[in-house]
């Protein structure tokens, strides 16, 4: 190999091994990049909260409760007061057996005006009416007063006479047909009080009624219907039944609730244990005020009440953020393993260029010792 050439081979292999050193400086800055990124995707990973399930302790408390007859009451606060009696809040408790409740409907039927309502071949009578008699075709109204009957429903003029006369209720009711009319005066009276009762509970309307036969009492119940429910359910044009559902009403019994706030100058008798045993609650004067001396002794009962719906809202909120953590978690291990497979190939690669430059070194040594081998001969050719 001449001069020249060994040169040059020497000029081009040392720009090679520039290339590569200057490859491999990238290569180590790409890494060193690719080595933040991973530490910074740990730092999120360390940083992350691990969701925790609830405990059914947090949403379980002590229930103090102490029995009045018929009534049965939970305390809900017991404040201490500075002359050692407490202020106690609780909620009472009883079984109404006289109250409306809802009932099954059934099928209800009517007419194109929607002011006629029959289930079966019962008419719903509206019990804002007063219920009449047909004497001999005449109709009549019932005093019960007098015991009589009249043409007027203000019961004036001269009573009718109805001895010898066919007397009869104007409803096609079984029930009514069974009663006498001093019978049908007290059931109206008793119908104000189911009025009342469904005004209160349902909204003010007009109330129409059914009383049905119970096979094994044998006793006629009332089912009562609000009168705009009636008239805006849907009905089959063809037939006049109903195609919607229409609330129903009756008599029955319903658990009421009556809350008791700071019944003042109690006291609370506790066990060697801390529990709480008895409570004596004392009368009161018009003024609420405690009446001295004056109390009734109860004993306290004691257990244990779990909020599960509130259990079980936390967790399900827990089962929501554990899925996010999953999610989270599974997001940045992938993202860790695109970065790690990124920094293996660049260090396969930054191996190869070793590789290479080891080459290159070992090739200019070789290339130096032809230079430097045609630089003597050179030299002692013109000596």
């Amino acid at each position: 190999m001449g001069m020249a050439a060994s040169q040059a081979r020497f000029l081009g292999l040392t720009a090679r091994k520039t290339n590569v050193e200057f490859e491999g400086q990238q290569i180590n800055q790409q890494r060193t990049t690719l080595s933040n990124q991973s530490a910074n995707y740990y730092n999120d990973l360390l940083g992350m909260s691990v969701p925790v399930p609830p405990s059914v302790d947090d949403y379980t408390k002590t229930v103090y409760t102490f029995q009045d007859g018929a009534l049965t009451n939970q305390i809900t606060a017991m404040i201490a007061q500075n002359d050692g009696t407490y202020t106690v809040s609780y909620l009472r408790q009883w079984t109404d057996d006289f109250s409306v409740v809802g009932a099954s409907t059934s099928i209800v039927n009517t007419n194109a005006d929607r002011n006629i309502f029959r289930v079966g071949a019962t008419t719903l009578r509206n019990m804002s009416d007063v219920i009449t008699f047909d004497i001999d075709g005449t109709t009549a109204y019932y005093n019960y007063a007098d015991k009589k009957y009249y043409t007027n429903p203000d019961f004036t003029g001269t009573p009718i006479d109805s001895e010898g006369k066919t007397v009869k209720v104007n409803s096609d009711d079984e029930y009514l047909k069974e009663l006498t009319p001093d019978q049908i005066a007290q059931l109206q009276k008793e119908e104000e009080q189911y009025i009342e009762l469904l005004n209160q509970k349902y909204g003010a309307s007009d109330y129409l009624v059914r009383y049905v036969k119970n096979s094994t009492t044998e006793e006629y119940e009332p089912y009562f219907y609000k009168l705009t429910d009636l008239q805006n359910a849907i009905y089959d044009t063809n037939t006049g039944n109903s195609q919607s559902n229409i609330n129903c009403y009756t008599i029955g019994s319903e658990t009421k609730t009556e809350e008791v706030k700071a019944a003042g100058g109690c006291r609370i008798e506790k066990d060697s244990s801390g529990r709480y045993i008895n409570i004596t609650i004392p009368q009161y004067d018009d003024a609420g005020n405690p009446i001295e001396d004056t109390g009734i002794t109860y004993s306290l009962t004691t257990t244990t009440a779990t909020d599960q719906d509130a259990y079980e809202d936390a967790m399900n909120q827990y089962e929501y953020e554990k899925y996010e953590y999953d999610q989270a978690i599974q997001e940045i291990n992938s993202k860790i393993e695109i970065v790690q497979s990124q920094d293996k190939n660049l260090e396969l690669r930054l191996k190869q260029l070793d590789t290479e430059q080891d080459a290159i070194s070992t090739e200019m040594d070789a290339v130096q010792k032809v230079i430097e081998k045609n630089t003597e001969s050179t030299f002692k050719t013109f000596g």
